[in-house]
This record gives structure tokens, C-alpha cells and sequence, in this order.
């Protein structure tokens, strides 16, 4: 795949360093380290409770984090460091305004049921960014027409498929103009002849360099638009590094046990095989 080449930063645009979160006696995430530079797509792999929904929630700070720190675009997620060097939380509307700059594309697509595709588009940019509705309609007509539903902009999210609604979901993110995209298994609630339709969109937004941290089950997809693929499990990070290396030729012998029953899997149950070279 051919990408647009992202402009040079001195850091990485994600950074996830030594990050931990707890629900009650569960630990979830057990000091994840991890980083996504300008321009990366990052997959993260392994199975169901493994963490990985968790972390995409604490990188937008939908989940407080109980340790460690994660930082976009060299900025502090949900905190500010005090002169003493201690975090404290952001203010809510200080939350707000910094996950403008991150898109999140959730497993369901929690569209506005009474809202047409269009509003369901221009509805933040307009509400939150506070854009002029000519100029949010005019941006989210041509992102309804990037991601091919360019005809559906008077629609109902129910007359739309599972697929089409994902697609709106994906506009919707990108309407506000994110710096970074999470996608988490953005395909895992589709019909299996649906999740085609919602990888393309994907993959064109890797071409255009898009900085993107993917959790997922497509393992095809993984091998084919990834920079890095990061396997979880238990919390921690078993096994990361190109696809090749970990999708083809794990070094852990968890990570192949993973692969393994993911290949076994019958075709619709929402996994793909990597795909070998």
C-alpha cells in the first residue's frame, strides 16, 4: 500500500507508557508501554478481556487510567502535570475539547436514531467546534461521499445496512478533523459480507496516512495495512513488532496458541487467518 507521507515530528503522535487500569480487584491493563508514530496504523490483536477496548477508552479518556501516563500529539491525556511534577485531572470541558483531536469508532455505532445521516454528521462540528452549518454540510456531504454514501445523506440510520452505518460512524469521527483514529473492532457487530465495505474505508485512510490504533480480529487485514501489531493479553503486551515478524512467525509460544485458534475459526465467525506471503 502506497501512503501519503505524514510531516516529520520529533515524538510519536500516541504514547502509552506504563499504563495501568483496574475495575474493582481486576486488573485490566498491567503497565502497558506502547507508541504509535505520525502516520502508523498500530493493530492490536489477542482475545476477548485481554485489554484491548480498555486501552483505546483510556487513550480517549473515556476510562481514567490508575498509573502511568498516555500522551497525544505531546500532550497529556485527561491530566496536566503541577509544578511538583504530581498529575492532576483536566476539567471536564478541558476533556471535551482534546478528544475533539481523537477520533473513536466504537464495536456498536451509536448513531442518533431520529437524526438523517447528514445530521448525524454535521451534529458535533456544529454543536462542539461550533462550525457554520453551510460549512459543516458541505465537509460532511464530502466525507459521506469519501466513505461511498454520498446518496444516503437524507436516510435513517435504521434503512441503512450494519455496514453503511459504520461508514456514517467512520464520517461522523472524521468530521471533526482528529489527529488520531480508534477503531475498536469496528467490524466485530457486522454480517460477515458487510465487513468488506467498512476495511476499505479503513485502508484508504491508512493510505492517506492517518494515524490509526485498530483493535481487531481481522488478522488479514492486520498483516496488510499494519506498521505494528501489538498482541495482549492478560493485560500486558505478550508480543509486538511488524506483522511479518508477529503474525507470521511468532516468537511466543501464546501468541501462536492465539493465531492458531483464531485460523481454526469457521469462515463468519468474524476472524480472518493472517494472510500468508
Amino acid at each position: 500500500m502506497t501512503r501519503d507521507t505524514p510531516p516529520e515530528r520529533s515524538g510519536p503522535m500516541v504514547s502509552v507508557d506504563g499504563v495501568h487500569k483496574a475495575f474493582g480487584p481486576i486488573e485490566v491493563l498491567r503497565g502497558v508501554t506502547l507508541s504509535a508514530r505520525a502516520g502508523e496504523v498500530v493493530c492490536l490483536i489477542g482475545p476477548s478481556g485481554s485489554g484491548k477496548s480498555t486501552l483505546l477508552r483510556c487513550i480517549n479518556h473515556l476510562e481514567h487510567i490508575d498509573g502511568g501516563e498516555i500522551t497525544v500529539d505531546g500532550q497529556l491525556v485527561g491530566y496536566r502535570r503541577q509544578p511538583d511534577g504530581r498529575l492532576r485531572e483536566r476539567t471536564p470541558r478541558e476533556v471535551a475539547h482534546r478528544r475533539t483531536q481523537i477520533g473513536m469508532v466504537f464495536q456498536q455505532f451509536n448513531l442518533f436514531g431520529h437524526l438523517t445521516v447528514l445530521q448525524n454528521v454535521i451534529e458535533a462540528p456544529t454543536r462542539v467546534r461550533k462550525v457554520d452549518r453551510k460549512e459543516a454540510t458541505a465537509q460532511a456531504l464530502a466525507l459521506l461521499d469519501r466513505v461511498g454514501l454520498g446518496d444516503k445523506c437524507d436516510a435513517r440510520p435504521r434503512q441503512l445496512s450494519g455496514g453503511q452505518q459504520q461508514r456514517v460512524a467512520i464520517a461522523r469521527a472524521l468530521a471533526m478533523h482528529p489527529t488520531v483514529m480508534l477503531f475498536d473492532e469496528p467490524t466485530s457487530a457486522l454480517d460477515p459480507e458487510l465487513v468488506g465495505e467498512v476495511l476499505d474505508v479503513m485502508r484508504g485512510l491508512a493510505g492517506e496516512g492517518m494515524t490509526m490504533i485498530v483493535a481487531t480480529h481481522e488478522m488479514g487485514f492486520a498483516h496488510e495495512v499494519a506498521d505494528q501489531v501489538v498482541f495482549l493479553d492478560g493485560g500486558v503486551i505478550v508480543e509486538s513488532g511488524p506483522p511479518k515478524q508477529v503474525l507470521d512467525q511468532p516468537a511466543r509460544q501464546r501468541t501462536r496458541q492465539f493465531l492458531a485458534s483464531i485460523s481454526d475459526r469457521a469462515p463468519g465467525d468474524g476472524a480472518t487467518a493472517a494472510v500468508r506471503p
